[in-house]
């Protein structure tokens, strides 16, 4: 079993915050666990938590098109996992102390696939990895180093499906931006050594130091 494996079966069994009570399973996440390319979402929603994979809705078929025919991949050639692996209650939105209580399988999960780029999917988890307040309007159309990583916020495609065409082509321009990202590190040393936000949560059920804990600075 892969490390990312023990995880997952970790994670189906996390009784860490009050959404445990109430999913019908863990959406832990899909796709290559080798992907240059990650999406990170909010939280599962009816189908998700139905179907055990995230993005299976209407929002996920646009994420596929998108990504299709920008990227010219499909969703099993990217890995996609959300910052809340459990469905919050009515779909409303996650709470901090449920998003600081998943956050360490998010961190694991970055570091054990290792991707060249992540693309966070709104509000949620654009300022969960960024660590800022800023809305996704005002965060997205740029690149951030991110550890290791390029992160590139985009919108969620559900805000995307609700606000039409204009968003829709932002999105498209977000993906090529990514793309174009793909095949690089960032080249930068920073200045900064971030500080975990927390520890993560290992294969065997040990602490361990948080990788992808805060972000970095734009990238130019």
């Amino acid at each position: 079993m892969s490390a990312l494996d023990e995880l997952r079966a970790a994670a189906a069994g996390c009784t860490r915050c009050a959404l445990a009570a109430g999913r019908t399973q863990v959406v832990f996440g899909v796709g290559d666990p080798h992907a240059a390319l990650m999406f990170v979402g909010e939280a599962p929603g009816y189908h998700e938590d139905l179907q055990g994979a995230p993005f299976v809705g209407r929002s996920g078929q646009l994420l596929d098109r998108l990504v299709r025919q920008e990227l010219g991949v499909d969703r099993s050639q990217c890995y996609i996992a959300n910052v809340v692996k459990c469905r919050p209650p009515g779909n409303r939105d996650p709470r901090p102390e449920e998003i600081a209580a998943c956050r360490p399988y998010l961190d694991e999960q970055v570091h054990l696939i290792g991707p060249q780029v992540v693309v966070t999917l709104g509000n949620f988890a654009t300022r969960a990895l960024l660590g800022t307040a800023e809305g996704i309007s005002r965060a997205r159309g740029k690149s951030y180093r991110f550890g290791s990583v390029h992160l590139v916020p985009t919108y969620h495609p559900a805000a995307a499906l609700r606000g039409g065409g204009d968003m829709v082509a932002e999105m498209r321009a977000d993906l090529v931006r990514a793309k174009a990202l793909l095949g690089s590190r960032p080249s930068a040393t920073p200045d900064h050594v971030p500080t975990p936000t927390g520890a993560s949560i290992s294969t065997r059920g040990e602490p361990v130091r948080g990788d992808h804990a805060e972000p970095l600075q734009e990238e130019p």
